[in-house]
């Protein structure tokens, strides 16, 4: 067992860019060997500086890499974001503590260079609660029963003169950042995709291995604009002469209901197609509902999302929206002093919060105020989306009132009407 002390983390540069490849496969059980092509492909969205390995000799053991990413508050504001993914640890080299020194540098580095969060999918989730992340968004995910759904099977497009039209990879990496930029501007959750997501997830840019190409369809309404875009694959299954095909949809993004509507409508109509699984939606997504039996989408997978760690309290609380309405009233003014606490001293403190009746949060730091709430920066994250509920929180412990009502306060400052949600993995 190699000591702890004479485990090497560093930051990997691109000759090292194979042996870190191949640890990353090992850690995630697929097969160790790395191609030319796969190595391409990561040297093609490598960033110096940005992709930490821990080293036991010349092997690398574990794996670890962040890049900059633009994550939606809504009304049209973003903040910087260290995004994290990648991360690996080898199974003979656990419980050792790599985890939490590659974190623990990679969050110093985001810190000084002034992004105010951390986000991350969580493979597992026990790992990330302890380094101050917390459940921001959730997804779901269902399974249309399509002769059950009650749809017209005469449907020819949508209701509104818009259309449905079949498009090519080029023709989505043109249309799309367009489309998604206009959604991330409205959507709470979602992160920015950058010219290399639309190239790997459109098959111009291959890691090795099969590629199937999807189907890609794209909705314009009357006026000719692109308000939606789907991408799609289908089986070939028969049973007795029947055809009992699926449509698995990869991503489905559209700026407007009706727009949704059509994009799932088109898919529910399309011959031989008895189900369509709807890939990962918002967990208060109008899908079932656009169906005349909402029966018919059966919920397959409910569970956590986008995680999110608090790097700079007051940022965060200030580039949000709020409503301007909400009853948030705590002595006399629409606010509410928080106790953060944070172990790894990134974010931990006092603050007040207020907010105006424009819907304009302001937070003070270091205030001497008698705290009214206090929570762990990973219950912060789950609260500032608006997603989780701080009454619900403080039923299970998580949240403590410190005065009585507060936690009532909290969730009408902070909860929105719809629930934040990340399209995207990564």
């Amino acid at each position: 067992m190699t000591p702890r002390a004479d485990i090497d983390v560093r930051i990997v540069n691109e000759d090292g860019l194979r042996e870190w490849t191949r640890a990353l496969s090992t850690g995630f059980l697929r097969s160790p060997e790395v191609t030319d092509t796969e190595l391409e492909a990561r040297r093609g969205g490598f960033l110096p500086g940005r992709t930490l390995g821990a080293y036991d000799g010349d092997r690398c053991v574990a794996t670890f890499r962040s890049f900059p990413q633009d994550l939606s508050v809504g009304a049209g504001r973003t903040v910087p974001a260290d995004a994290i993914s990648n991360v690996t640890v080898s199974p003979t080299h656990r419980r050792r503590g790599i985890l939490t020194r590659m974190m623990t540098q990679d969050l110093a580095a985001a810190k000084e260079r002034g992004d105010v969060v951390a986000t991350l999918i969580a493979a597992e989730y026990p790992i990330y609660g302890r380094y101050g992340f917390g459940p921001a968004t959730w997804t779901s995910e269902w399974t249309i029963d399509v002769p059950r759904a009650g749809l017209d099977p005469r449907w020819a497009g949508p209701a509104d003169g818009g259309r449905i039209d079949l498009v090519d990879a080029a023709d989505v990496r043109k249309l799309g950042p367009e489309l998604h930029t206009r959604l991330a501007r409205q959507q709470p959750g979602a992160v920015s995709r950058d010219e290399r997501w639309w190239q790997v997830n459109t098959g111009a840019v291959r890691f090795g291995g099969s590629w199937d190409e999807p189907f890609y369809a794209v909705c314009r309404s009357a006026d000719g604009e692109v308000d939606g875009l789907v991408s799609y694959e289908a089986d070939d299954k028969w049973d007795a002469k029947q055809p009992q095909d699926t449509a698995d949809v990869n991503w489905l993004i559209a700026t407007t209901p009706a727009a949704e509507r059509a994009l799932w409508q088109y898919l529910c109509s399309i011959d031989w197609i008895t189900k369509v699984k709807t890939g990962w939606r918002a967990p208060d997504d109008l899908l079932p509902f656009f169906l005349p039996d909402p029966r018919a989408a059966r919920l397959t997978t409910h569970a956590d999302w986008l995680w999110v760690r608090i790097l700079d309290v007051v940022r965060v609380l200030e580039a949000r929206p709020y409503d301007g309405t909400a009853d948030g009233t705590a002595g006399g003014s629409r606010g509410l002093v928080l106790e953060v606490v944070d172990a790894a001293g990134f974010a931990g403190g006092r603050y007040r919060l207020e907010v105006s009746a424009e819907g304009v949060g302001s937070c003070t730091p270091g205030v001497r105020d008698a705290a009214e709430i206090t929570l762990d920066v990973r219950e912060l994250a789950a609260l500032w989306l608006g997603d989780e509920s701080a009454v619900r929180l403080a039923a299970l412990g998580r949240v403590r009132e410190e005065r009585a009502g507060a936690a009532r306060v909290a969730d009408a400052l902070l909860r929105t009407s719809r629930r934040p949600w990340c399209p995207d993995i990564f």
